[in-house]
C-alpha cells in the first residue's frame, strides 16, 4: 500500500530549491556526491524530521518536537539512488534553509522508504531522531492524513531503525512503538552505582 507522504511547507522546499539553484551554496557543500551530478537536482521526499525529547516510561507517551523537513536529493538520471539530503529547520521567520549532507543515512533512508511501501497497512512517512544513541528511525505513523506539524507516536506506529542502528538494534527491522521504547529507555536509564565492597 503506498506511503502518504505529507506535503513539505512551501518556504521550506522553496529554500532547498533556492540552495539547489545557487552554485555557491552547491559548491560550499561537503557533499562530493552533488559536486559531480550533472543535470537538474530535485528535491524529493520530504519527510518530516521529530526529535524524541523525552520517552515516558509506565504507559506514558513519549515527547517529541518536530525540528525540521528532509529532502533526499536525486540527479537527472531515471531511477538513481538519491545523492545527498538537504535539511531544512524552523526559525522564528520560518522554514530556511539548514544544510546539504550524504553518508549512510541517505541510503538507509531510501531503503526503509521502499520496504515500507510493501507493508499492507498504509503510514505517513517521517523521521523521528533520538541524539542519546545517535539513532535515527523512519517513523511510520497510523494515521496517514495526520497533520505532519504535530503529532506524538502512538504505541502501534512502527519505527524502522535505520543503518547504522546502535549495537543490540537491529537496522531496517520494523517494531512497534510499543516495543521499542521500553528497549530505549532501559538503555537511557543510567544504572546506579553499586557501593564499595567491604
Amino acid at each position: 500500500m503506498p506511503l502518504h507522504v505529507p506535503p513539505a511547507p512551501a518556504p521550506a522546499l522553496r529554500s532547498v530549491l533556492a540552495a539547489l539553484g545557487s552554485p555557491t551554496a552547491v559548491r560550499a557543500a561537503r557533499t562530493p556526491s552533488l559536486k559531480t551530478l550533472q543535470g537538474q537536482l530535485t528535491p524529493e521526499s520530504p519527510l518530516p524530521v521529530y526529535v524524541l525529547d523525552q520517552i515516558t516510561p509506565l504507559g506514558g507517551r513519549p515527547r517529541t518536537r518536530l525540528t525540521g523537513w528532509r529532502f533526499l536529493i536525486q540527479g537527472a538520471e531515471p531511477n538513481a539512488a538519491a545523492a545527498a539530503a538537504a535539511e531544512t529547520m524552523l526559525t522564528p521567520d520560518g522554514w530556511t534553509f539548514s544544510h546539504f549532507f550524504e553518508g549512510p543515512y541517505v541510503a538507509s533512508t531510501e531503503r526503509a522508504l521502499r520496504q515500507a511501501e510493501s507493508l499492507t497497512t498504509a503510514y505517513q512517512p517521517r523521521l523521528l531522531s533520538v541524539p542519546e544513541l545517535y539513532m535515527l528511525t523512519l517513523w511510520l505513523h497510523g494515521d496517514p492524513v495526520a497533520d505532519a506539524s504535530s503529532c506524538r507516536p502512538a504505541p502501534g506506529d512502527l519505527l524502522v531503525p535505520l543503518a547504522p542502528a546502535p549495537p543490540g538494534i537491529a537496522a531496517h527491522r520494523p517494531h512497534r512503538v510499543a516495543d521499542l521504547l521500553p528497549v530505549l529507555t532501559h538503555r537511557l536509564t543510567p544504572t546506579p552505582l553499586l557501593g564499595s565492597p567491604a
